[in-house]
């Protein structure tokens, strides 16, 4: 039985898949490192000609179906670190399960340009993860994160909030592509043959 203390996901039979793009709303953060979870959802919604405009819970989102499998794109549309609300708003009135929730973020710990997926795991350091898994009060569900390298010099937090130059784009460019087929392997096969499979 869940915990009736923690504002979990309901522990019904999901009809959805839910995956989670992260980033900041706003065009002066449109084109920044932290909103490559936006991107990824946004390259989704277009291959799957999902439209993600509809406005609850906090977020935008779309609803289609992929491979007869329903899905739901959702990008949180607060400040990153505010984006545990919105998920567990949109989770618990499509009674998605944990194990049917998917979240894209950035990582500066990761080469530029690597994809890598994992089934659960802490927050590693990035806030919008942590807020997730605050709300959720769990860290079981899975991640794709996407390696945006590290500055060598500045602040970490104007590095993330600031654009990648012309060289980083195409590599970042490439990478939103790989992580939305890897998405889409998820949906299909899930996190342990995409994790086979992606994290090279």
């Amino acid at each position: 039985m869940r915990d009736s203390a923690k504002p979990n996901l309901v522990e019904v039979m999901s009809e959805f898949k839910m995956v989670v793009g992260l980033g900041n709303p706003g065009a002066e953060y449109a084109d920044t490192r932290h909103n490559i979870g936006y991107k990824v959802i946004d390259l989704l919604a277009e291959t799957l000609d999902i439209e993600v405009k509809k406005r609850k819970f906090g977020g935008r989102f779309g609803v289609g179906e992929f491979e007869d499998k329903k899905l739901i794109l959702l990008k949180p549309w607060r400040f990153m670190n505010l984006s545990g609300g919105v998920v567990v708003a949109a989770a618990n009135f499509y009674k998605v399960e944990l194990c049917d929730l998917l979240v894209v973020v950035d990582d500066m710990a990761l080469q530029l340009g690597r994809i890598r997926l994992r089934a659960t795991g802490s927050a590693g350091g990035h806030k919008g993860l942590a807020d997730i898994i605050a709300k959720l009060g769990n860290e079981e569900f899975a991640r794709c994160r996407i390696g945006i390298g590290r500055s060598e010099m500045g602040e970490a937090v104007d590095y993330v909030l600031s654009e990648p130059g012309k060289d980083e784009k195409a590599i970042l460019t490439d990478a939103v592509a790989g992580a939305k087929e890897a998405v889409s392997c998820w949906i299909t096969r899930g996190i342990e043959v995409t994790m086979n499979e992606f994290n090279t």
